[in-house]
């Protein structure tokens, strides 16, 4: 009778809990049973580990074999499993000591032949190995890279259970090439999963971005994409098609300020799990950019899939920016079930098997046309559009959800002056970058010793009692309220978004004017405080 056990790590969700692998070898007919509650790619585990063993020149063991994975009422799914199943089983039948192996976390796939193929979510299974206590991990080593990114564990990255077996026997390691130059290599296909995003991507490199300075005019919506950009305040961008929305949004990701260390180790591991971080690039340094088209179902927007849920957009726009283009043809039940992650900064998807925690804390932009052909508020542009038609249009928009949006915006065509550069060029990226960078460390600076570090995330009550405002700067956001054109939660954005335009300007707290170019972003109605031209805001 032969006894071993290896670790390993099932996710759920983002998160991961380390799982025993216990081999037991007993007298009798030879068999392979597997339990505690695997899937079916688990399931399939027993045939790939068999082969693997077989072909990696170690004897398969002729008895009667069980192997359980422990806690076993934690669901298990997955290829991942297979390197600590063949580590377990080749411990208990003696091939290798099962002292050397009891408190190794192994993480990898097996094909028939031997070799270690790459699973997706690396990087939160070795998280969840640090935090529970184990400092030595074993990943495929094309994802070496990932699973380095967390301190203190020592990583073996291994090419084949060949290799693995020749370092646990301290043996000469054999050298496995990785196939002839010029051919990609096959075992990387595990990593980037097709269809497993939902119009995601990470922002091209600061060379290959867009730049700001290529839309023309739009004074107005630049100040407003600076001040989202800041206080990662939602913005609703409402105009004719053509004006530059898109434009906009997708140069909001260049402003936003690099990544933080822990920041890139969230999304990391998000896009890691969800099988769309791009071979060679471990770590993602920059804010994603999520763009999903409006046919995109209510699971494909907050997360699910079948058995356990998945993330979906609001998690793979993590630190970054979801962009709904065409926002009222999306689905209303799909635009409401943005108002929980809004607030919360997480979505909990609960599904018959189980429930997840995914974090979504995202810089959302929406951007509407008018009315269904767009042309509702162009003078002499021959609108159809009966009024029922466009106020069914325009309610698609909820109002609790418009609620939670902070800056909305009208962007008017562009005129033929700034079109052909008669008005001079916008400023670009880079200078704009800067300002919302020195935004951000002011706030940041205000906000230490608190679990915030932007101004969209800080309660009402807090800004209410902590950071008083210059004495009579809340006049006309009061009278707003009394009137009923701002709510409870308006008024709070409101200072928000007045602690924004602040920091911008580098004033140590909001003035009368501050608050009033906060109701104009909110409200588009002028307020007496000018939309800042191209020099920043004012």
């Amino acid at each position: 009778m032969g006894f071993a056990r290896a670790c390993s790590v099932a996710l759920v969700g983002v998160e991961g809990v380390v799982v025993e692998v216990q081999a037991d070898l007993e007298p009798g007919v030879a068999a392979f049973t597997l339990v505690g509650l695997p899937d079916k790619s688990l399931v399939e585990s027993r045939d790939r580990v068999r082969a693997a063993v077989v072909n990696s020149g170690a004897e398969w063991p002729q008895k009667k074999l069980t192997v359980g994975l422990s806690p076993a009422s934690v669901p298990k799914s997955g290829s991942g499993f297979d390197l600590a199943v063949a580590v377990a089983t080749l411990g208990a039948a003696e091939y290798i000591s099962p002292e050397d192996v009891a408190d190794l976390v192994l993480i990898g796939e097996l094909g028939l032949d031997g070799r270690v193929r790459p699973v997706r979510g690396v990087l939160p299974a070795v998280l969840a190995a640090a935090e529970a206590g184990y400092r030595q991990v074993v990943v495929p080593e094309q994802t070496a890279g990932e699973a380095s990114l967390v301190p203190g564990v020592s990583v073996l990255g291994v090419r084949s259970l060949r290799q693995l077996i020749a370092v646990l026997t301290k043996e000469p390691v054999p050298r496995e090439e990785p196939g002839p130059p010029g051919r990609p290599d096959a075992m990387l296909a595990g990593l980037m999963v097709p269809g497993a995003g939902v119009g995601a991507g990470i922002s091209a490199p600061s060379g290959d971005a867009p730049d700001l300075a290529d839309v023309a005019g739009q004074r107005g919506a630049r100040t407003a994409l600076e001040v989202a950009a800041a206080g990662r305040h939602h913005l609703l961008l409402h105009g004719p098609p053509g004006a530059g929305k898109t434009m906009l949004a997708e140069r909001l990701p260049g402003v936003l300020p690099p990544l933080t260390r822990r920041e890139s180790l969230e999304v990391t591991a998000v896009h890691s799990v969800a099988g769309i971080l791009p071979p060679g690039e471990p770590l993602v340094r920059t804010p994603p950019y999520c763009a999903p088209h409006h046919s995109a179902t209510m699971p494909s927007l907050v997360g699910g899939g079948n058995g356990l849920p998945r993330p979906g957009a609001v998690s793979l726009a993590h630190r970054g920016v979801l962009f709904l283009d065409e926002t009222p043809e999306f689905s209303m039940k799909a635009l409401d079930a943005l108002r929980q992650p809004l607030e919360s900064g997480h979505v909990v998807v609960a599904r018959s098997g189980g429930v997840v925690r995914l974090p979504a804390r995202f810089l959302m932009v929406l951007a509407a046309n008018p009315c269904p052909c767009g042309r509702h508020t162009l003078h002499g542009a021959g609108c159809e559009c009966p009024p029922a038609v466009i106020r069914r249009y325009q309610s698609r928009l909820s109002g609790p959800l418009l609620d939670r949006v902070d800056l909305r915006v009208e962007v008017e065509p562009v005129d033929r002056g700034d079109l052909l550069g008669q008005g001079g060029r916008g400023e670009s990226t880079q200078q704009v970058a800067a300002r919302v960078l020195e935004a951000r460390e002011r706030a940041v600076a205000r906000l230490s010793g608190t679990p915030w570090s932007v101004n969209s995330e800080v309660p009402g009550h807090e800004l209410r009692t902590r950071w008083p405002l210059a004495p009579g700067a809340l006049a006309a956001a009061e009278r707003d309220m009394e009137r009923g054109l701002l709510t409870a939660r308006g008024l709070d954005r409101v200072v928000r978004v007045a602690w924004t335009v602040a920091d911008l300007a580098g004033r140590d707290r909001p003035h009368s004017h501050d608050i009033a170019l906060a109701l104009e972003l909110r409200t588009g109605v002028a307020r007496g405080a000018p939309m800042a031209a191209a020099g920043g805001v004012v």
